[in-house]
């Protein structure tokens, strides 16, 4: 099956170059590269420019933020199977999207598929900060905190256009409000693959202030009632705290 793995780019030169690499070592070859760029202002688009022969499409323009971005990157898709693969971020091995593959390949009826995810130090990747090991999958689990991890998900295009885009009302929430869309109320067959598939460098988006923090809380309890998820409040405490053991479980 075609991927098309979407690259959300904003003055990234510092990381891109280790994301693009693991991409092109993957084994699987049915795939295409997407890269949006919010019209970065430092070496980027050289960057680009430089690996210009994985790259199968690119845009460069002002956006609104990672969530427009990457709904560009959906809609220029090509591929029936859309992955994300931030710039600071890296596929774990040349592996991954040949094991996601088998998954999408073994049951056409599987709409999503999703791993594990790897904290490692911005600078230092062989430095484990915490292991994000998702466990199997159940829809009642997102009653209780649970969500798989954002950077690890596969979908099949079909459900975008079925469901819809990332929801550009929520800043730091809109991954999460599409998670619970798709998968709780919409019910998508998922399916669990028990890999470290994405390994992301601390200092991202949603997990670099506390008091960013709690207005991600509060955008997560706004997406848990606009779907359905009962009871937003508690749910909402329970989320961070699944986070915790993380933290302990650095080996994998």
């Amino acid at each position: 099956m075609l991927f098309s793995i979407i690259t959300a780019t904003y003055n990234s030169q510092d990381f891109l170059q280790y994301a693009l690499d693991s991409y092109a070592k993957q084994t699987h070859l049915e795939k295409e590269l997407i890269i949006i760029d919010g019209a970065s202002g430092d070496a980027t688009l050289k960057l680009i420019n430089d690996n210009k022969k994985m790259v199968g499409q690119f845009l460069s323009e002002k956006d609104k933020g990672i969530y427009d971005a990457l709904n560009k990157g959906i809609l220029l898709a090509r591929g029936g199977i859309i992955g994300i693969l931030h710039s600071d971020d890296f596929f774990a091995d040349d592996t991954v999207l040949s094991a996601v593959n088998k998954i999408f390949e073994d049951d056409s009826s599987v709409a999503a598929v999703y791993g594990d995810l790897q904290y490692v130090d911005r600078n230092n990747p062989n430095r484990v900060i915490r292991n994000w090991i998702s466990g199997i999958y159940y829809r009642e689990k997102f009653k209780y905190g649970w969500m798989p991890p954002h950077p690890t998900l596969f979908i099949k295009k079909e459900c975008f256009i079925k469901y819809g885009l990332y929801d550009l009302n929520y800043h730091s929430a809109a991954d999460y409000d599409l998670i619970l869309r798709f998968l709780f109320k919409n019910n998508l067959k998922t399916q669990y693959l028990p890999k470290i598939l994405t390994k992301m460098r601390v200092g991202g988006l949603s997990n670099h202030s506390f008091q960013h923090r709690l207005k991600a809380n509060k955008e997560d309890r706004v997406a848990m009632v606009a779907n359905g998820l009962k009871f937003p409040l508690i749910v909402a405490i329970l989320k961070p705290l699944r986070k915790l053991g993380q933290y302990w479980n650095k080996n994998y």
